[in-house]
């Protein structure tokens, strides 16, 4: 018999599980205590539970998931950038950023991706499935646990690794469940960040969640016309449309949205472009995150030279349009914004396993 993914499991469905098999009920806290808070993924090393219940608890879980497969450092030694294989063969990266005290997980939620932005690397080979609550979930956890032994833990956690958040609405939703119950990880929703191409359903139903999540627009263009061509999902929801469906989730959360904009030599980095921009948001509570193109093997883009860089931002802060500009992180191992890719398996006695 195939044994039950540990990780699947919410507090409340874990026990409601342990209940069926005539335990109490404070046994599913007494295990999450074991598991979550003190890091012990032996059955048999629960010392306060019976020894039935732990032979059952043998026989029906299991803790084997998403298996790390490789790490890389980035040279400045701010960034590493992990390498995942889920049970099917397929691969996943995510991204442990290093930043003062703050330690963020930048998660992949699909393998692939189906919205193919002319910039990014994830949905070059299209897209493959959605992954899983518990997919997604143990990335960050086992990040953690690695964190841990230095006497460190995540921070913060950012949905803007491989696939779109709100296509697989669901497990994202129910992985941030987890990563916030006090009885697992224990984050706070402040610290949690949605990025989305603007997936219009998905933002009006993140925003009946009342989860009150950071939601981030993948905005990238100042007009329908040039976001078209750089993000065909953009074909499905006008800019009119989106807009509409972030400012409703602004009002409704109190959280100013954060509107990315990656700018590409020769297609949306021009003075005008600014000025266009900065007319599209004017009046709006929110914050223009500024991203010099990463490149991409196979992509014929280029980064702007950054005095283009500087005029763009200066124009918009002229404009009274708040502004950041995104340090680049991990480019030199293909981990910065746009840059994980979908993998290909390799044989089998090619891979370091480390974990």
């Amino acid at each position: 018999m195939k044994k039950i993914d540990f990780y699947s499991f919410s507090l409340t469905s874990f026990q409601e599980w342990i209940s069926d098999r005539g335990e109490p009920s404070f046994r599913a806290k007494q295990i999450f205590d074991w598991v979550y808070q003190k890091n012990i993924l032996s059955f048999d090393e629960m010392t306060n539970l019976s020894h039935s219940l732990r032979a059952i608890l043998s026989e029906a879980l299991s803790f084997e998931g998403i298996r790390l497969q490789k790490v890389q450092d980035s040279e400045d030694g701010e960034t590493q950038k992990f390498l995942w294989l889920l049970s099917d063969g397929s691969f996943v990266e995510s991204v442990l950023i290093l930043s003062g005290d703050r330690r963020t997980v930048c998660v992949s939620s699909q393998v692939g991706c189906r919205a193919r932005c002319a910039f990014c690397a994830s949905g070059k080979e299209g897209w493959i499935r959605n992954l899983s609550s518990s997919e997604i979930f143990q990335q960050v956890l086992q990040i953690d646990r690695l964190l841990r032994q230095k006497g460190e833990k995540v921070s913060h956690i950012v949905f803007m690794g491989m696939g779109e958040p709100l296509e697989n609405y669901d497990a994202v939703i129910s992985c941030v469940e987890k990563l916030t119950h006090p009885e697992m990880l224990g984050l706070s929703t402040r610290r949690i960040t949605i990025s989305t191409v603007g997936v219009v359903e998905g933002m009006k139903k993140l925003a009946a969640s009342e989860l009150k999540i950071n939601l981030v627009l993948s905005l990238h263009a100042p007009n329908q016309h040039i976001r078209k061509k750089i993000i065909p999902y953009a074909r499905k929801y006008p800019l009119d449309d989106v807009l509409e469906a972030i400012e409703a989730y602004a009002r409704k959360t109190k959280r100013d949205p954060t509107f990315e904009y990656i700018l590409i030599s020769q297609i949306n980095d021009a003075p005008e472009h600014a000025e266009e921009l900065a007319a599209l948001l004017r009046g709006k509570q929110c914050t223009v995150n500024l991203i010099p193109y990463n490149p991409v093997r196979g992509l014929r883009l280029n980064r702007p030279e950054r005095e283009r860089i500087e005029a763009f931002r200066r124009i918009l802060l002229s404009r009274r349009i708040p502004t950041t500009w995104r340090y680049t992180k991990g480019k030199d191992i293909a981990a910065a914004c746009g840059q994980l890719a979908l993998q290909k398996k390799e044989p089998e006695n090619k891979l370091a396993l480390l974990i």
